[in-house]
């Protein structure tokens, strides 16, 4: 979905702790967390464009989305296809970035296509290939990572919605013996809509936002040390 034309959104996105410290620090509440702040423009009924700052990595995200195909109810189109690609700006100090440091070692990218499809009122579900790059990377980790995520929402009942999201990063190119593998990305909850807000509120095991954090770093298992909670808000202005 994209913001009704000349219609602006205002996101917030939160992630906290991970649960592993268990009541000591409230189930990561306590712990450090990562936010982000958008802001995200309806340009046309196909097109939208955004912008993001967030807390971890000084990161500020560039996005835009366009909608290739609609989904018509006569079943013409039987699924939506949309277009989703972010230019990311890690803006830490330069020390951040090595003794070799350039200017573009701060560029991240992300790219996706996402075909999704309502099956009916209550059900819908999306998958996405995707595409990550870092420019620049510590030793450990490639700059490169495709893969595949799938996701999808069931309304319970007019306002409240279940939602997954399961992403499968792939390696380019084999991993070295001292290279880290990444781990695949999980979140289950739910979301609470209104004409003007969405909620949701879910359970997951990445606290990146920007998905090619994710996708290329994402250390974290979806199990009693890895999983953190984290919450959207979605606010029409």
């Amino acid at each position: 979905m994209t913001p009704w034309p000349g219609t602006f959104e205002m996101t917030i996105h939160h992630r906290f702790g991970t649960i592993e410290n268990g009541i000591s620090d409230l189930y990561g509440i306590y712990a450090p967390s990562n936010i982000q702040l958008g802001v995200q423009y309806g340009i046309t009924d196909r097109l939208m464009a955004g912008f993001a700052t967030e807390k971890n990595n000084k990161l500020q995200r560039f996005y835009a989305k366009y909608a290739v195909l609609k989904q018509t109810m006569s079943g013409k189109i039987p699924v939506s296809v949309s277009v989703l690609g972010n230019a990311t700006i890690d803006a830490r100090d330069e020390e951040a970035f090595g003794t070799s440091y350039e200017t573009t070692d701060r560029l991240s990218y992300f790219t996706q296509v996402i075909i999704a499809r309502k099956f009916s009122d209550r059900l819908s579900l999306q998958i996405a290939p995707s595409y990550a790059h870092f420019n620049a990377v510590d030793s450990t980790l490639q700059h490169d990572r495709i893969g595949l995520m799938a996701g999808g929402r069931l309304k319970v009942t007019q306002s409240l919605s279940a939602i997954f999201e399961y992403h499968q990063p792939f390696k380019i190119n084999d991993l070295r013996d001292y290279m880290q593998d990444t781990e695949p990305g999980v979140a289950l909850g739910i979301e609470i809509g209104t004409s003007t807000h969405a909620f949701q509120v879910f359970a997951t095991n990445y606290k990146g936002i920007v998905p090619q954090q994710n996708y290329v770093k994402n250390t974290n298992e979806f199990d009693s040390e890895g999983i953190l909670l984290g919450f959207n808000i979605t606010v029409r202005l």
